[in-house]
């Protein structure tokens, strides 16, 4: 079977298709719309250029514990957060992200969570996207792309995959799900299990594990997630005007987090924020 142009899946998509369980409300299909249809308007260009102080403290947080093992001297130093701090240029940050940061950073040298680990993979985080994996079944095939902060081998000899998070976000199960399925393909030797680590709290997740039959769905979804999407886009480029009709919008308070409430005619915290200034 040929891949078709184009279909491809990850967490990401995933997450911009179908809302987490109990945030339907907060979901908007919209927001796929620029972010995957029209992407390359440059009004929408660089909105998504623009980096908020929460995505460049999860950016920072990683490159700090990569520099950390990277540099296994600086785990055993008392000075090592500070070194760390200088190899990221902290000091060009805002006074926010540098606080929360060098807390994140002094938290893991304290109780660095990787010590002693066998380590597989360590990202830095800025390294772009990872080489996709190609899926190929009798009646779907599609890329797959999983970026993965770290992977350990286990005593146990159990492959583990953990994902660092920052900041309140709740831990969606789907990211470790697509994890288990890409290592499926990458370490077919091996069995996966998968974790969140929220760095600013130092709070573990339960490990995620999934069957051979679970893997199969999950799967499935993938391969059906990447059918609709290119569906989507085909129909937006056939029919441009259709926009909304093809990625309906769901206005709510929710728009005001969103960072394309300045060019969306449907966005509930532009029209706020209009009343306001004309009152």
């Amino acid at each position: 079977m040929s891949t078709p142009v184009g279909f491809f899946a990850s967490y990401h998509l995933w997450s911009l298709v179908a809302p987490a369980v109990g945030q339907q409300h907060w979901h908007c299909q919209m927001r796929r719309g620029y972010i995957k249809a029209r992407q390359h308007e440059p009004h929408v260009k660089a909105l998504l250029k623009k980096v908020t102080a929460s995505q460049r403290i999860g950016l920072l947080a990683q490159k700090g514990i990569y520099e950390l093992h990277y540099n296994r001297d600086l785990l055993n130093q008392s000075d090592g957060v500070e070194k760390v701090a200088e190899i990221l240029k902290l000091g060009n940050s805002s006074h926010e992200v540098q606080q929360r940061v060098l807390l994140i950073l002094k938290k893991y040298h304290d109780a660095p969570l990787l010590s002693g680990k066998r380590i597989v993979l360590l990202t830095r985080g800025d390294e772009g996207f990872p080489k996709p994996i190609l899926i190929e079944q009798k009646h779907y095939c599609f890329r797959l792309y999983a970026a993965m902060d770290c992977i350990f081998i286990e005593s146990s000899g159990n492959l583990h995959i953990v994902d660092f998070k920052t900041g309140k976000s709740a831990f969606d199960r789907r990211q470790a799900l697509v994890y288990l399925l890409a290592a499926r393909y990458l370490y077919p030797k091996y069995k996966a299990v998968a974790s969140f680590y929220n760095l600013e709290f130092c709070k573990k997740s339960e490990l995620i594990s999934v069957t051979k039959d679970e893997l199969d769905l999950i799967e499935f979804e993938l391969a059906n997630i990447a059918q609709k999407h290119q569906q989507d886009l085909h129909r937006y480029q056939q029919h441009a005007g259709d926009f909304s009709q093809i990625f309906p919008p769901n206005p709510g308070y929710h728009c005001r987090f969103c960072p394309f409430n300045s060019i969306c005619e449907f966005s509930a915290f532009k029209a706020s924020q209009t009343k306001v200034g004309s009152g």
